[in-house]
């Protein structure tokens, strides 16, 4: 069962980095090339497609997560007196827990607030305003996408140690 679990814990992972990446590597130069009314549909109807499956594989990663730290037949009550963050493995899970609560909030802000309000707001008038939006969510995109591949070092530390050490 352990490796069922593993295996679909880095499923979910390239789902969900993947697509991060498919967005700005691959939709969006394609969409350039289109006046800014039908870019901006595009990106909301696809946006809003991704957060779907995002959040589905974000879902699967927090549940495997958790049964992998059960499959390592740690107790409880080691992870509730946080003796789990003591040496060098404890302290690289730390820090990915933290990056996880990051990236989770980073996406929840922008999933559910940020790139809805560019997308109505390229629907509007204020072109300004709709740059402003476009250009954070792209960099809140951006920082989540490199916060996510910060998560993927600490997975490979948990169980192939730091490559310093």
């Amino acid at each position: 069962m352990y490796q069922w679990v593993v295996w679909l814990h880095i499923l979910a992972a390239i789902v969900w980095i993947g697509g991060m990446f498919f967005l700005p590597l691959v939709l969006v130069p394609v969409l350039r090339h289109h006046d800014a009314a039908l870019r901006a549909a595009l990106l909301d109807a696809v946006g809003r497609r991704f957060r779907v499956v995002g959040w589905i594989a974000i879902g699967v990663l927090l549940v495997t997560g958790v049964w992998n730290l059960h499959n390592r037949h740690l107790p409880w009550e080691t992870i509730f007196s946080g003796r789990l963050f003591t040496g060098v493995w404890g302290h690289i899970l730390g820090w990915k827990l933290v990056f996880v609560a990051v990236v989770l909030l980073l996406s929840v802000f922008h999933d559910f607030w940020l790139g809805p309000a560019s997308t109505r707001a390229a629907r509007g008038d204020d072109p300004r305003r709709s740059e402003r939006l476009r250009r954070s969510a792209s960099w809140a995109g951006r920082l989540n996408a490199a916060l996510s591949l910060a998560l993927l070092f600490f997975a490979v530390a948990l169980v192939r140690g730091l490559p310093w050490r």
